[in-house]
């Protein structure tokens, strides 16, 4: 049991601080590229990357953001990477195992504001407003296709990939049922291939407490997406490069847009196997590569803390376990009691043995 509340302890720890490395620097990182994000942080005086970004005004670092750099936090700012992951808790606790697509889109309508909600999911919920009648909303037939609120010109972008931990964190070892439950979550407002790139975090997450390495983990995910998928490809060229210069990836993605699924799935496969020795290296390093920085930095550091059981206290204690929230009436959170219901529902799903 200790072990669990450890391992799902960290998991969470991880996240939010890899979440809260990156929120200071991720416009930066979109508007001027890797070189503008390296040189605010050679400037600031934060490279190496082993902590939270130095604070140095920047005309793209205001607002929230502010209070995530070193000496200015005292509690993990909103950040829809964690607003998301909340709410994934919130279904499991609802819905179970069999939580559909359905049951996704009306948790959105009843507990997500839409300021909350950017590009893929900002779409996808003015679309169901228009769409649903006021029946749906509270369990009624739906009356739309789902292919009308999906189709899009940003459901191939990162946004359904930053929503899907929680179901790999409740079914360790049970790859497959995780990933299944990404893809109903992930086809409110994504296709193709920011599909399978949201199945394979998930599965990768319950692949890794029940694996003897990283390699064997993030390999073994691979079973679990379309192989003809690009995201399939993204994450061979993540574990292609391990141990290589993040210039690689970007060499290889180009002008891809900074918040696609593709490059940032590379990043994050890239990171946790390039950087195994330690959590601030990871996290830094994942940082320092660029793109969707918060999105990366939070999957990376959810991903190691489900390998390592434990982060340093370097990066948990300047946010207190105080954890803000976007979703509706919910507002502060206590990290101690995100543990005990995550716990609450590994110990109820691993109590199904007819789950795979």
């Amino acid at each position: 049991m200790s072990n669990q509340i450890d391992t799902i302890r960290a998991a969470w720890q991880g996240r939010i601080s890899g979440c809260l490395l990156g929120k200071p620097v991720e416009m930066i990182s979109m508007r001027e590229g890797p070189e503008g994000l390296n040189k605010f942080l050679s400037d600031s005086g934060s490279l190496p990357l082993r902590n939270y970004v130095n604070y140095m005004e920047h005309e793209m670092l205001r607002g929230a953001n502010i209070k995530c750099c070193l000496g200015k936090m005292d509690k993990a700012e909103v950040d829809d990477d964690i607003t998301y992951l909340v709410l994934a808790l919130m279904m499991l606790e609802r819905h179970g195992i069999d939580i559909d697509t359905d049951d996704v889109a009306r948790s959105w309508i009843n507990l997500l504001p839409v300021g909350a909600t950017f590009t893929a999911e900002r779409d996808s919920y003015l679309k169901l407003i228009e769409r649903m009648d006021m029946t749906y909303q509270f369990g009624g037939k739906r009356n739309f296709d789902l292919n009308e609120i999906n189709d899009g010109e940003y459901n191939d972008w990162i946004g359904a990939q930053i929503r899907i931990d929680m179901y790999g964190w409740v079914l360790p070892g049970k790859p497959k049922l995780a990933a299944e439950l990404a893809r109903r979550d992930a086809i409110l407002s994504h296709r193709g291939c920011a599909v399978e790139a949201s199945a394979y975090i998930a599965g990768l997450c319950a692949l890794i407490p029940e694996s003897n390495s990283r390699e064997e983990a993030v390999n073994a995910a691979l079973d679990l997406i379309d192989k003809d998928s690009e995201a399939y490809e993204a994450v061979l060229l993540g574990i292609n490069n391990a141990g290589n210069p993040a210039s690689k990836l970007h060499e290889h993605y180009g002008d891809m847009s900074p918040v696609h699924s593709l490059n940032n799935l590379s990043v994050v496969v890239w990171a946790f196997l390039s950087f195994q020795d330690s959590f601030d290296e990871a996290i830094g390093e994942t940082i320092c590569c660029g793109w969707d920085t918060d999105c990366t930095g939070a999957t990376v550091g959810g991903l190691i803390g489900l390998d390592q059981g434990s982060i340093p206290e370097l990066w948990t204690e300047p946010w207190q376990g105080r954890v803000l929230t976007a979703v509706a009436g919910v507002g502060e959170l206590n990290l101690d009691d995100l543990v005990d219901r995550t716990c609450a529902l590994v110990d109820k799903f691993s109590s199904s043995p007819d789950l795979t």
